[in-house]
């Protein structure tokens, strides 16, 4: 499964770290394996958008917003769920980018791909 990226190329070596990280873990997800995700770099951090499998968000399966994750500083993250009903990020988590992205992985409550 491919990760499309888009947005400004990465600006520093550990931009291009993060971005494989990331991209290998929307690869190994739990859920809508079959559905291609977009990754896309803004202002320092990364947005994840994927096509609405199951379109109770867009009806026409269009390309929505699941996920953004924002540095804090060094060491720390943020991971942010899409309201789509509110048409706001909700602050899921903090924490080291590998904690995130387990978190991103498993949805274990479906909070990314409604």
């Amino acid at each position: 499964m491919n990760v499309a990226t888009d947005g400004a190329p990465p600006r520093r070596d550990s931009e291009t770290f993060e971005r494989r990280c990331i991209e290998r873990a929307l690869r190994d997800r739990e859920r809508y394996r079959y559905v291609h995700p977009r990754l896309q770099y803004e202002d320092s951090g990364w947005r994840v958008r994927s096509p609405c499998c199951s379109r109770r968000i867009d009806a026409e399966g269009g390309e929505i917003d699941i996920a953004r994750l924002q540095p804090v500083d060094v060491r720390r993250w943020r991971l942010y769920a899409r309201e789509h009903a509110l048409a706001s990020w909700r602050l899921v988590q903090e924490g080291a980018l590998g904690e995130l992205l387990q978190r991103l992985r498993l949805d274990p409550l479906r909070e990314f791909w409604p």
